[in-house]
């Protein structure tokens, strides 16, 4: 079901507010914050590599070249998937608690994790 002009003007209303008040969350959700294609394609090369010396370390008795593989394997994923250095997963700065209009208690500032998470169950609880 295609979107009528007023939601689809109210959406790019919603995405220019967005990246003007975040652009690299947009960024990030838009996709355009990806990962560069060199680091793509050295991650698919080590796959491969690691894959072949996996594959042929079995065949020709070699454990320890099986091992190298693996990891070689391993490592070819990480870097792939990995983000750029120039690029962290969250800013920390970027992120705000969601203020609740409920007349729920807060949690003391100090308080410990169990109990952020415990005031949070009783929260939902008591939310219909």
């Amino acid at each position: 079901m295609p979107l009528s002009e007023y939601e689809q003007r109210v959406l790019e209303e919603l995405e220019q507010q967005l990246r003007s008040d975040d652009p690299k969350l947009a960024d990030t959700i838009s996709g355009r914050a990806g990962r560069k294609p060199l680091q793509i394609g050295l991650g698919i090369v080590g796959l491969l590599g690691g894959l072949a010396a996996l594959v042929g370390g079995l065949a020709g008795g070699h454990l320890w070249l099986s091992a190298v593989g693996f990891l070689l394997m391993f490592a070819g994923v990480l870097v792939a998937m990995s983000r750029p250095k120039g690029q962290p997963d969250g800013d920390a700065s970027n992120v705000h608690p969601i203020r609740g209009g409920g007349g729920g208690k807060t949690a003391p500032r100090d308080s410990g994790f169990m109990d952020k998470l415990e005031e949070r169950w009783d929260r939902r609880r008591r939310e219909p």
